[in-house]
């Protein structure tokens, strides 16, 4: 319904744009610009933003960063970040981005400040309507197989770190290769703002998933993929639902963040503008998550937090944390964090009680929210540096 209108304020700016010379048209006309620029930037995407990794500083020397695709999977593609002028042997790093409607790009700036020190993997998720019905189902289940056999592929001393909503299947994932004395179990496993215990200190989210049954997720937030799609048929969570969600919370920051990013570019300050501008275009790129996962994260994680209650099943076996005796864990926490409350990660260090104490660490990062954990000023001086010693501890 807003598509004509989107286009004309479009068609505004590519005339203005075309004018010969510098556009000098006054105050007025370039805030009215301004508004169309603002205006035709508020719209949904689904396709997946460019990591667009700059060259790093990696010992001493910058380097540049090459994506390769080390593994692909129907649902995800293990991604490579490789450095092929590196002349150090860095340890590899197995990054688990959320599966919550946003692409993995999202977190390009903790890949960015990662690969300094580490040979860094992510997995790569794909927009579910874009998989066709013949690659079958993925649920909580098969994510949990995901991250193993990508664990496996990086092969024995890998490391991993799962930022946000995967915090879960990763420490199942980890248990489970411990169970199984898989030798590829990572030497380090990092759980930063996740929900291993939404028991605890509840937030807006947790709220918002117990306050209705699950039948009313499981009927109402559901769709099928439109025939146009390579996926059509698939039931799915539309990725614009869960960006809608994340909006509401914080209505009142999105509009101040929207207004700035006017007023920025009404009064010319290119620079202060394409910050904003740039994390909005990362933000409104979403992709469809398979109901299969999404319905099943809702129930045995945030209705019945089953791994917390030590209940989570994995292909017809209990998941055992306290299996895990050789992998160092960290957990992080964002002291204003509305998403994932503090002691909610922490929890991991209850269910692995077979870790000795010299194998368990926590981070609570002061003045940050659920973002700032893994992006950010502070993400890069202060909870970096935790990171990259217990790394260089257990390698």
């Amino acid at each position: 319904m807003m598509a004509p209108s989107r286009w004309a304020a479009a068609s505004a700016l590519a005339w203005r744009d075309s004018c010969p010379g510098e556009w000098s048209g006054g105050d007025l006309a370039r805030r009215m610009f301004a508004l169309a620029d603002v205006y035709q930037g508020t719209k949904v995407t689904h396709d997946r933003p460019p990591y667009a990794i700059e060259p790093v500083l990696s010992g001493n020397a910058m380097v540049p960063v090459r994506e390769d695709v080390a593994m692909s999977l129907p649902f995800g593609d293990l991604l490579h970040f490789s450095k092929p002028d590196c002349e150090q042997v860095q340890p590899k790093m197995l990054v688990v981005a959320p599966l919550s409607g946003h692409f993995a790009t999202l977190l390009r700036s903790t890949v960015q400040t990662l690969l300094a020190d580490h040979d860094v993997y992510i997995t790569d998720w794909k927009n579910a309507r874009d998989v066709p019905l013949s690659a079958g189902r993925f649920g909580l289940e098969e994510y949990i197989d995901y991250v193993i056999r990508f664990l496996q592929e990086l092969g024995p001393n890998s490391h991993v770190l799962s930022v946000c909503q995967p915090c879960v299947p990763t420490l199942a994932a980890v248990a489970l290769m411990a169970q199984d004395k898989d030798p590829a179990q990572p030497r380090t496993m990092t759980l930063m703002g996740g929900p291993v215990d939404t028991r605890i200190a509840p937030t807006v989210v947790n709220e918002l998933a117990m306050e209705k049954p699950f039948e009313w997720f499981r009927d109402n937030l559901i769709s099928r993929v439109p025939w146009r799609y390579a996926g059509s048929g698939r039931r799915v969570y539309p990725g614009f639902l869960q960006l809608t969600a994340f909006m509401s919370m914080n209505l009142d920051k999105h509009f101040a963040q929207h207004r700035k990013l006017y007023q920025h570019m009404a009064d010319a300050e290119a620079e202060a503008a394409a910050k904003i501008r740039d994390f909005y275009d990362e933000y409104y790129a979403v992709l469809d998550m398979d109901a299969d996962y999404y319905l099943e994260t809702i129930d045995a994680v945030f209705q019945r937090a089953l791994l917390a209650r030590g209940e989570l099943t994995h292909r017809g076996r209990t998941v055992d944390p306290s299996a895990i005796r050789r992998t160092a864990l960290l957990t992080v926490e964002g002291e204003r964090d509305d998403i994932c409350a503090v002691g909610q990660t922490a929890a991991a260090h209850t269910l692995c009680s077979s870790l000795r104490p010299h194998l368990k660490r926590h981070h609570l990062q002061p003045g940050v929210g659920h973002y700032g954990v893994f992006s950010g000023s502070k993400w890069e001086t202060q909870v970096y540096p935790q990171v990259r010693n217990l790394v260089l501890a257990m390698s």
